[in-house]
């Protein structure tokens, strides 16, 4: 992804709902202008989400999601139908997509789900050429896939009616001004994307050119050189948190350190939460059962930091026998009854939604989280140090 690309967890999300056959997908493909979706007379013919980024003006950047239908049977229908609840969790508007004139119990079902979390939504009259066409309403618009009819008045309606949640927190800027040096630890080593960097370096070096502050990039072996090279001390260091216990003996403690994963924290609005539960890794006993999540799903490599480096680093500050279960992506248990702690990656790639709907099911459940830059930071005896600025 270049640095002029909008990451999708920065996108506005719509999802469209529906029964099968009542032409989500038709209309998906017309609002898209692309052939998104596969269309057939035959019902399911989505049997997963399907998502696409694109530009829906006036709103800018968003992702187009595509739901199986809602009314899916059997058993792999039940899987289809708590996938598509699950998408939910990162919508910031949603629209129900129906060929019927008085909505149904099962279409009324879905309303109840949209109102109980809060999520603005429209509801699209599809097949409208053939079931007739009405006067529109604010939430309520007339449309036809055949005949692409309704179209730009639902684009409108979704801009309309969409709640769009200003950002007030920057990435890092706010802790540097015009013509402050920051010096970015990035390593690059096995588990390191060939030829690119991972979002949140991306998204600091961004976030400080805007600011109109320096950024330097260096590597943990080259940090002790890069810092000597500098007139005066940088204004913070951020570090890759699997490289703190290196990082912290170089930088002096008179100079501000942090970690890309930190920043995340607080820029996902859990730094708090966060804090709290890197906290009880104090408190875990032998048999502990301990939740590692990653928010995406990248090939893991020998040394993984979720899988491989996380759960050793744990083992050996604690000693004690601890268990551990994995997920990534968009995969969350519902139920987090049976864990002592929740250890997620930064989130780069949730959308603030999902990202807050984790928090709300871990907090329901009463099961402490943290993220991997404070868990990592408690466990090389840096929390205090490397979160004091940015409180």
């Amino acid at each position: 992804m270049g640095l002029n690309s909008t990451p999708s967890a920065e996108r506005i999300h719509i999802g469209f709902y529906g029964l099968r056959n009542a032409g989500k997908s038709s209309l998906v493909n017309r609002i898209t202008n692309q052939d998104m979706s596969v269309v057939s007379e035959v019902k399911g013919t989505t049997t997963d989400a399907v998502k696409k980024s694109m530009e829906l003006l006036p709103l800018g950047p968003v992702v187009i999601i595509d739901t199986p239908g809602y009314d899916d049977e059997g058993k792999l229908g039940e899987l289809r139908i708590n996938s598509t609840k699950k998408v939910l969790n990162s919508c910031d508007i949603a629209v129900l997509v129906t060929e019927n004139t008085v909505l149904n119990d099962t279409e009324n079902e879905l309303i109840g789900i949209f109102k109980s979390r809060a999520i603005p939504y429209l509801i699209a009259h599809n097949k409208s050429d053939l079931n007739g066409f009405e006067a529109n309403t604010k939430t309520e618009i007339y449309v036809s896939s055949t005949e692409n009819k309704g179209i730009n008045e639902l684009k409108e309606a979704i801009t309309n009616n969409v709640n769009i949640k200003a950002k007030t927190v920057r990435f890092v800027a706010d802790f540097v001004k015009r013509g402050d040096v920051a010096v970015l630890v990035t390593p690059i080593d096995e588990s390191a994307p060939k030829g690119r960097m991972i979002l949140p370096q991306q998204q600091a070096i961004r976030d400080l050119l805007d600011a109109n502050a320096v950024a330097i990039v260096t590597q943990v072996e080259e940090l002790s050189v890069t810092l000597n090279k500098l007139s005066e001390p940088p204004a913070l260091v951020v570090t890759d948190s699997q490289a703190f216990a290196k990082v912290m003996k170089i930088v002096p403690d008179s100079i501000p350190l942090t970690s890309f994963s930190i920043l995340m924290a607080r820029y996902k609005g859990f730094l708090t939460s966060a804090l709290k539960g890197a906290n009880e890794i104090d408190n875990l006993q032998n048999g502990a059962k301990i939740l590692i999540c990653e928010g995406c799903t990248h090939h893991r490599q020998c040394e993984d930091i979720g899988t491989v480096k996380l759960p050793n680093w744990l083992r050996d500050y604690t000693k004690k026998e601890l268990n551990f279960e994995f997920t990534s992506g968009h995969a969350f248990p519902d139920n987090l009854s049976e864990y002592d702690l929740i250890i997620h990656c930064g989130g780069c790639m949730l959308n603030d939604n999902e990202m807050k709907s984790r928090l709300d099911t871990a907090e329901a459940a009463g099961v402490p989280i943290t993220n991997y830059g404070t868990a990592i930071a408690h466990i090389n005896g840096i929390l205090k140090r490397s979160t004091e600025m940015i409180k």
